[in-house]
């Protein structure tokens, strides 16, 4: 949400550089209680500035919607022609001199906007409430209507950026969200398994890992360490990072998780196990047993049962299926991929943006951007 305010207070020109302001030495002591009394109105204030914001690019968006809307009724109803949006544009401008937004280019995204959302309502509750930049993003990738609405839910719901909306659409969340083979069905209870099957994916997509491919999972796991918050990011919503090669004794032996995590809205633990190779069925059995472990010695009694989340580099889902059956922990498995092509089915492969095709998309959102 932090990274979509900012994008916003940037796309509205109201970024200020900070001011150091000196204390008099007069107020340097205050009473008891001050402290306490000043952090509820610096959160009250951030709250209600930040709905300032929001509510001011919800009514820019709006107003593109309804300019937009209004330029589409007038070519179906009186014909005009395309010479009207540049007039449009030089009168706007030389109206509203201290406004931008109104380049011609703009203005006809505000009409493709406005067709693209013919629902008024929709775009109120919706993607009104994400910067302009994004709306962008979603008429420029997405031709579906469905498709653009659930992405724009998913922008709202995780604070995606417009950068981190684009990967997603790029990587196909919607494909790969819930995706994953577990066996939450048969150990989860029917309220709470179809809701956490939802919150892991397959496969995951660490694009930060760099050029080659990990060979060892104490290398796969460093580096996902080293880029813990993209790594976060790519797990989703609600994951913690407790730690790395976590020990547990058992037995008079020691064992060590490779990552572990607790989610905050599942209020559980989840053990993360990294393989560098294909699945064999033997991981599953080594997991099971951490997940006991961790239900045992970590678990708070009102924790709810540990999920094992195995990543693999490639799996035979028959075999992954037969080796699930019968264990009471729930546990997932699924591929992870260090690039994006490689996650996409085979007919798809070659329908990516080139790099430079890229490049010139993100310029053109930066121009944009300016233009507001």
């Amino acid at each position: 949400m932090n990274r979509q305010n900012s994008e916003i207070r940037k796309s509205m020109g109201i970024v200020k550089p900070e001011v150091i302001i000196p204390m008099p030495a007069s107020i340097s002591e205050m009473p008891e209680g001050y402290e306490l009394f000043l952090h509820n109105l610096k959160e009250r204030i951030v709250r209600e500035r930040v709905k300032a914001v929001l509510s001011a690019n919800a009514a820019m968006i709006m107003l593109y919607w309804e300019i937009g809307k209004h330029i589409l009724d007038r070519q179906a109803t009186e014909g005009w022609g395309a010479r009207v949006i540049d007039r449009l544009s030089y009168d706007l401008k030389q109206a509203f001199p201290e406004m931008g937004g109104f380049s011609p280019r703009n203005l006809k995204y505000m009409r493709k906007f406005a067709g693209a959302w013919p629902d008024s309502t929709i775009v109120q509750r919706t993607v009104a409430q994400l910067p302009w930049r994004s709306n962008l993003t979603l008429l420029d990738k997405l031709d579906d209507a469905d498709l653009r609405l659930w992405y724009a839910e998913k922008a709202i719901e995780h604070g995606f950026g417009k950068d981190m909306l684009v990967f997603q659409i790029e990587t196909r969340l919607h494909q790969r969200k819930g995706a994953a083979l577990t066996n939450f069905e048969s150990t989860l209870p029917p309220a709470e398994s179809d809701m956490t099957a939802q919150l892991f994916k397959d496969p995951y997509i660490f694009d930060f890992l760099g050029t080659a491919d990990p060979r060892r999972e104490a290398e796969l796991e460093q580096k996902l360490v080293d880029h813990i918050q993209k790594f976060l990011l790519e797990l989703g919503q609600g994951f913690a990072f407790v730690g790395r090669q976590v020990p547990m004794e058992v037995g008079g032996s020691t064992f060590f998780l490779d990552l572990l995590f607790y989610h905050l809205k599942l209020r559980c633990y989840v053990v993360v196990e990294l393989k560098s190779g294909k699945f064999e069925p033997g991981h599953i059995s080594q997991l099971n047993m951490y997940c006991n472990v961790v239900n045992d010695l970590l678990c708070h009694p009102d924790d709810k049962k540990t999920i094992g989340l195995l990543l693999v580099k490639s799996k035979n889902r028959v075999v992954v299926e037969y080796s699930l059956a019968g264990y009471t922990n729930p546990i997932g498995v699924a591929n992870w991929e260090r690039d994006i092509t490689n996650a996409l089915p085979k007919e798809l492969e070659g329908t990516l943006p080139t790099i430079e095709e890229i490049e010139t998309e993100l310029s053109s959102g930066l121009e944009t951007e300016t233009e507001l």
